[in-house]
């Protein structure tokens, strides 16, 4: 019996020494080493096919595009918690061949699957709507390019991985339409607009916005993504007796109604165009036919004191045929603020960069940026860092015709007749 009972014993103190040891020995090491990593991946999912085309080539493509090249020939971003700069690697882009059920199932094998470091925004108001959920769920940062967010305003209390960075119809490019209608003397508008996110709300809100200033609406008609003939629209409106002419669509309507009405010689006092006014391939389509045309935007080389230098940049990498005059300096001030966000946060985790993007101000080419928070939620581009919000085609060259500050030229209306052919 004393022998079971010392055995007994015996085990009890080899198990207490055991334990012991192995907490002695936990003690002594080192925390885990934060694993090794020798580049930023980034990936996304861009129209690089269908009707959203012209945005991977002439709108935020080239940005994103020369942002990689400038990071990389830095040497990368510095993040401190790994120790060094790490190199942006060769992106993966997924075509979604401007198909929103795509982008969504592509979004989700960037997240999931590729589990790249940052994903880039999709190209559209309605796919940014699509996306918004999408990227919230996963944690991802989505900084907004091609596309408004008046719809997913109301919502950004629960998106709190939203950051907006275009203006937009009701922020405040409608209200700035409606003063600068007021100030010409426009009296009567005729809307022609896209069964599209961006036609819905842009003719919803132009319509408040001009009752409030007193501006009759005789006309507001909307017409489908492949609508090839919008002259019997032209010829309503003409005989309507419209001052003004507001086309809240897309590059191709855009380029296909000012084609048209320059071709049927109906002109009117101002002509207003949504996305595709703003690109520098409109002048290149219709050359001094585009005088006095207006266009969702805007900004020129003179806007703030870094748009000099970023036209300098800019062109010296891409031929001016691709300028983008509403949403180039945008955003390429976003994609800066957030590449200052990243390394300040010193970490690739999504939750800790969003909570620096939400609560800082750093110097971009727009000059000092920042975000106004919705709520506890997602952020929108704050107003005062917006360079202008309607733009126009004079001698060939964008100006900001906003009143006040940002205007760097009066309005020219009535806009000139359209050149007779040669």
């Amino acid at each position: 019996m004393r022998k079971k009972f010392s055995f007994v014993i015996f085990n009890c103190l080899l198990v207490l020494v055991l334990a012991a040891s192995l907490f002695v020995a936990g003690c002594g090491e080192e925390e885990p080493a934060v694993p090794e990593k020798t580049e930023i991946t980034i990936g996304g999912s861009r129209p690089l096919t269908g009707d959203g085309a012209i945005y991977e080539q002439t709108a935020f493509g080239p940005i994103y595009k020369m942002w990689i090249d400038d990071v990389n020939a830095r040497g990368g971003l510095y993040i401190e918690e790994y120790g060094k700069k790490l190199p942006i690697a060769e992106p993966i882009i997924y075509d979604n061949g401007s198909d929103i059920a795509t982008m969504t199932r592509q979004l989700e094998r960037l997240m999931t699957v590729d589990k790249v470091d940052i994903v880039l925004p999709p190209a559209g108001t309605a796919f940014l709507f699509a996306a918004a959920p999408i990227f919230n769920k996963h944690g991802y940062v989505l900084l907004g390019a091609e596309g408004g967010a008046t719809t997913i305003t109301d919502q950004l209390p629960s998106l709190p991985y939203f950051f907006g960075v275009l203006n937009y119809s009701d922020r405040y490019q409608m209200p700035v339409l409606a003063d600068i209608f007021v100030e010409v003397g426009v009296e009567k508008v005729a809307m022609i607009w896209l069964q599209d996110l961006h036609g819905i709300e842009y003719s919803g809100v132009a319509t408040v916005e001009f009752d409030k200033a007193g501006i009759e609406v005789v006309m507001s008609k909307s017409v489908p993504m492949a609508v090839e003939d919008v002259s019997l629209l032209l010829l309503q409106a003409q005989a309507l007796d419209a001052d003004a002419l507001c086309v809240f669509a897309y590059p191709p309507q855009c380029f296909l109604t000012v084609g048209t009405a320059a071709a049927m010689g109906i002109n009117f006092d101002a002509i207003l165009l949504g996305p595709g006014g703003c690109f520098a391939a409109f002048p290149d389509a219709f050359g001094p036919a585009v005088e006095g045309v207006m266009f969702e935007g805007a900004w020129n080389c003179n806007s703030t004191p870094g748009a000099a230098e970023f036209c300098e940049e800019f062109y010296s990498v891409y031929p001016p045929a691709i300028a983008d005059w509403w949403g180039h300096l945008l955003y390429q001030g976003a994609i800066e603020f957030f590449e200052h966000a990243i390394v300040e946060a010193g970490t690739l985790d999504h939750s800790v960069i969003r909570e620096v993007m939400a609560t800082s101000t750093f110097d971009t080419v727009l000059g000092p940026t920042w975000f106004d928070q919705i709520g506890e939620g997602g952020c929108l581009l704050a107003i005062e860092c917006h360079p202008g919000e309607i733009g126009q085609w004079q001698n060939g060259s964008p100006e900001v015709i906003d009143p006040g500050a940002h205007r760097t030229a009066e309005p020219v209306y009535p806009k000139p007749d359209w050149p007779t052919a040669p």
